[in-house]
């Protein structure tokens, strides 16, 4: 495609106007003067087929992945390459959506001459969590006389994955990363004597009887004792609710009616994940194997508890993509599935809401599937109005108080549903979401400490 320049429009002006002009009231200079016009117009037609040739022997190419975190500035990285013998200037543009904000929207690339690539650096920062595909890129570039612009649209195959970034959970729960003893800052004194098996050694005065291995007492004839070591090898998993109700907006994102184009308000979902990638994070560090599952009407994902910087990285690929469905959860099907799949003993952690008295009763219905196997954390984000009637203050009208009213019957009934619960030997809370991501953790931990799986 080709496009006229300033430069021509205003020489046009200059040369074609006046020598039409003087052609009309001068009839001797009518000749003369068409001359310098169809002089123009030839050469003006000659820069436009040179134009055509420019980008002969130009090549772009973008990458097939760019990975961003969310609100975090990043960088496309793409190269061109001219084996023409002159250097040109190129200017390179996307067709990018509002989530996705480049630091300026046309690249100016100086493509030197010669074989070999030049690289370049485009500022990009993702304000939504997902994957954005291009499938072509557009280049512009300027005649030899700067009359015409010549563009061209060269297919390329590049997505752009913008990931969860939580950075602001991270940065809370930073003294939990820091290598200081057991867990975090001090360390904590371990309830027990552990329970997996490290091995045999002679009987000091003082054992119990009851870690004296008799079968290797009687093979060397004389007391043997048993030593246990700390399991760190558990099994966590954190189950992600992405149903309907996980797109409701948290309450910090509720004072902010009004934000930037291509920045999504903050729902529960967006929490329920940031706290997913640290409670990842945290086991990791603690030597213990991280899984993941996300629900809706069926179960969506699922990832085998491992470990390592890989396994991490499959965790957080499957998550990045995980949108709210406009559909009930379905902990029939969910329990079942945990049932059959998952055979050892593990932690599991649930980040779902329970504020809906039907979804509520199913779900205190259906986990006698699994309760009497492995341990399970109920966590669900507070809700924006929940709280106990005449809890806050600024209650001036009667519609305050039935606002208030019926905030108090909701809390009422979840903490029904916690007494429900606990007869099950399940732990459930309530939490905002300043504390979300800080309180699981501590959950966690206390887990560990107590050696409760």
């Amino acid at each position: 495609m080709i496009v006229p320049r300033n430069r021509l429009i205003i020489l046009f002006a200059a040369v074609a106007l006046p020598c039409a002009l003087a052609g009309a009231v001068f009839p001797a200079w009518f000749e003369p003067s068409m001359g310098v016009i169809v002089l123009f117009a030839l050469v003006a037609a000659i820069d436009a087929f040179l134009s055509r040739l420019l980008f002969n022997g130009v090549e772009t190419e973008f990458p097939r992945v760019v990975r961003l975190s969310r609100d975090k500035k990043g960088t496309v990285e793409f190269r061109i390459r001219n084996v023409r013998g002159k250097k040109m200037i190129v200017r390179v543009g996307l067709a990018s959506p509002e989530e996705l904000v480049f630091e300026n929207e046309q690249f100016l690339a100086e493509v030197p001459a010669g074989h070999d690539y030049a690289s370049y650096a485009w500022a990009c920062t993702g304000l939504a969590r997902g994957c954005f595909r291009f499938e072509r890129c557009y280049l512009e570039t300027a005649s030899p006389l700067r009359f015409w612009s010549f563009r061209m649209s060269p297919a390329i195959s590049m997505e752009v994955r913008v990931y969860p970034n939580p950075a602001r959970e991270k940065k809370a729960l930073a003294a939990l990363f820091l290598n200081r003893g057991l867990y975090g800052v001090h360390a904590h004194r371990q309830v027990g004597q552990g329970r997996e098996f490290e091995k045999l050694r002679e009987y000091v005065y003082g054992d119990s009887y009851d870690r004296i291995s008799w079968k290797a007492t009687a093979r060397r004839r004389r007391p043997v004792t048993k030593v246990f070591q700390i399991e760190k090898t558990q099994e966590v998993y954190v189950v992600v609710d992405a149903s309907r109700l996980s797109a409701r907006c948290i309450e910090e994102s509720t004072r902010q009616p009004t934000l930037p184009a291509g920045r999504r308000p903050e729902t529960m979902l967006e929490s329920f994940i940031n706290t997913a990638l640290i409670m990842g994070m945290v086991a990791r560090r603690q030597g213990d194997l991280f899984g993941l599952l996300s629900f809706d009407h069926r179960v969506q994902s699922f990832i085998k508890a491992g470990s390592g910087k890989a396994h991490f990285n499959v965790c957080r690929d499957s998550l990045y993509q995980l949108a709210s469905q406009t559909v009930n959860p379905d902990y029939d099907d969910l329990f079942t599935f945990i049932g059959q799949r998952l055979r050892r003993r593990a932690l599991l952690i649930f980040l779902t809401s329970l504020d809906d008295p039907v979804l509520a009763e199913s779900f205190v219905k259906k986990t006698g599937l699994i309760d009497h196997k492995h341990l399970i954390l109920v966590n669900m984000l507070k809700p924006a109005g929940v709280h106990g009637l005449f809890s806050r203050p600024g209650i001036v009208s009667l519609d305050d108080v039935y606002k208030d009213l019926g905030g108090h019957i909701t809390l009422h009934s979840l903490l029904e549903v916690r007494k429900m619960l606990r007869l099950r030997g399940i732990h459930f809370s309530i939490l905002p979401h300043e504390m979300f991501c800080t309180e699981i953790v501590s959950q966690y931990m206390s887990v560990k400490q107590r050696q409760l799986i």
